[in-house]
């Protein structure tokens, strides 16, 4: 998602101030952010600074800074006219703005002798080098029956919530402390169910794994988000970067499992979750299809007074340097084209105004027509619905997926 709302709901303590426009003086004689120069070396009084001052800022010449973005490597505006070609050479340019290098350090797996049962599905934990940086342990869920199956990569939300990640999506069998905190998070979201564990019962094998932050790779603060993420660009690297590397990774695990039909696994996520499903989709040649729920937009539409992602924060997980002078988020996904991919959106969901979804699913629906692969591309709003992935969504996207699959 795009800042650090605990998925759409109210605001943690103290991170929302009063709206309105202030300059902001550091030191005798520092200069305020101003919209015009020369209006400030007439003598005019500075006009300060949009939007709320504990909650992000932009500089009031912002619109002169969204003007200057073209994206002149969006699939129809580059002058690459081949599209196989554009697909390389776009991927390559989201690649380089990572500022963190493919990895194919040997995956090693271990996997825990416990296993429990569930609902015709076998839980098991299973631990493996996600990156040359470290293990990771993983919830991994595999139907009864003759294999190989089908797979979903499930790629859990942000939500400022920190002490559960992948639980809040697969039922923690193991670990007690964390189950009433999941159960929380699935009633407040997704309708008390846990989603991996339906996917499971449904017939899919189901791979769900800690983002750095998150569970057993954390729990990072709110606060201490911003300062996670400055630490790794003074190291050369990127905590939005490390998170793509590292889903493209367990897309490469999950589909090489002896269990998985490696033709048919999915990336499916709600909220940053579903950024980093269409993400992981755009780079990555092992997942066959996706499904976003409550994250796509136009980046010009969503950075407006107001909006959620201004804060900052978690905007971290998924802010690539320089990127956006390239490409848009709707650009990116569709370097996925001609994949299945499903965008579903709540016509209520704060945190992105309609303009910026329906100018993102113009971009999405154009791509895939020039494909002529329009009818693999499902894009839909919902529109009594906010930030949440209900069941009659989630019933929606894996009967989708039965069908693409």
């Amino acid at each position: 998602m795009p800042a650090g709302e605990p998925a759409g709901g109210p605001d943690p303590p103290g991170t929302r101030g009063s709206v309105g426009r202030r300059a902001f003086v550091v030191g005798a004689g520092a200069a305020a952010f101003t919209g015009a120069g020369t209006a400030a070396a007439a003598g005019a009084e500075p006009s300060g600074v949009a939007g709320a001052a504990l909650a992000g800022t932009l500089p009031d010449f912002h619109p002169l800074l969204k003007d200057e973005l073209r994206f002149p490597l969006a699939w129809g505006t580059s002058p690459i006219r081949d599209f196989r070609t554009w697909r390389r050479v776009a991927r390559a340019k989201v690649e380089d703005h990572l500022l963190v290098a493919r990895d194919d350090t040997p995956y090693d797996p271990e996997f825990d002798a416990r296993r429990a049962e569930g609902d015709g599905y076998v839980r098991e934990s299973v631990t493996f080098s996600l990156t040359r940086y470290g293990r990771v342990r993983g919830a991994l869920l595999t139907p009864h029956g003759t294999g190989p199956f089908p797979a979903v990569l499930l790629l859990h939300d942000h939500g400022a919530k920190f002490d559960i990640g992948k639980e809040k999506l697969v039922l923690p069998w193991s670990d007690e402390s964390r189950l009433a905190s999941a159960r929380a998070w699935a009633d407040r979201y997704f309708s008390g169910r846990f989603v991996g564990d339906e996917l499971a019962r449904r017939g899919y094998v189901v791979l769900a794994v800690d983002a750095l932050g998150w569970g057993d790779r954390g729990p990072v603060g709110y606060e201490e988000q911003q300062a996670l993420a400055s630490n790794l660009y003074n190291l050369g690297s990127s905590l939005a970067g490390l998170m793509a590397r590292e889903d493209v990774r367990a897309a490469g695990f999950l589909a090489g499992l002896d269990r998985v039909d490696r033709r048919r696994v999915a990336a499916l996520g709600f909220s940053m979750g579903a950024f980093r499903a269409w993400q992981t989709a755009a780079l990555s040649d092992d997942i066959a299809a996706a499904a976003s729920v409550c994250w796509m937009t136009g980046l010009k539409e969503v950075m407006v007074p107001g909006n959620n992602i201004l804060r900052g924060q978690s905007s971290y997980y998924m802010l690539h340097p320089g990127l956006a002078r390239h490409l848009d988020f709707p650009d990116v996904a569709s370097i996925g084209a001609p994949k299945p991919m499903f965008f579903l959106n709540g016509g209520l969901d704060p945190l992105f105004p309609a303009d910026g979804v329906r100018a993102a699913h113009d971009k999405l629906r154009a791509v895939w027509r020039s494909r002529h692969a329009e009818e693999r591309l499902r894009l839909k709003t919902w529109p009594d619905l906010g930030h949440v992935f209900t069941a009659p969504l989630q019933d929606e996207v894996v009967d989708w997926f039965d069908s693409v699959l």
